[in-house]
């Protein structure tokens, strides 16, 4: 199958929404992208238009984005890009959403700094693992 593989710049936009499902832990949260160019009329820095993306991720990895991102953070993500169409409202105005299947997501460094911690796997189920870590 050819999926379009893309890696955004960019931040955290909404909180993280953890949700454990029948099919394991999932979370979702939007992500702004803001790219930034030399406007050499002006000579300086200018931000361009913001694209906003929904962030899926699945599993592991959304065990691990719950307790490792908050809003506003600067992030960089890679995973499947894919566009949606919803159904026109009652305007008859068709809407089109980006969303990101994340394989890989991780705080931009450019930006700051970061401790990595390794996940000790147990045989806990994830959510009981979690709910004990907070405790």
């Amino acid at each position: 199958m050819n999926d379009t593989q893309v890696t955004l710049v960019g931040h955290v936009a909404t909180q993280i929404d953890f949700k454990e499902t029948p099919a394991g832990p999932s979370a979702r949260f939007r992500f702004a992208v803001t790219p930034r160019y030399f406007d050499r009329r002006k000579e300086a820095w200018a931000d361009g238009s913001t694209s906003f993306y929904t962030v899926w991720a699945r599993r592991a990895l959304a065990v691990n984005l719950a307790s490792s991102v908050s809003v506003g953070e600067p992030l960089v993500v890679h995973g499947r890009l894919r566009v949606r169409e919803d159904p026109p409202d009652g305007d008859g105005v068709r809407w089109f959403s980006a969303d990101i299947d994340a394989t890989a997501i991780g705080h931009d460094l450019n930006r700051g700094t970061a401790a990595f911690r390794r996940v000790v796997r147990t045989d806990v189920p994830l959510m009981d693992a979690q709910k004990a870590a907070v405790v």
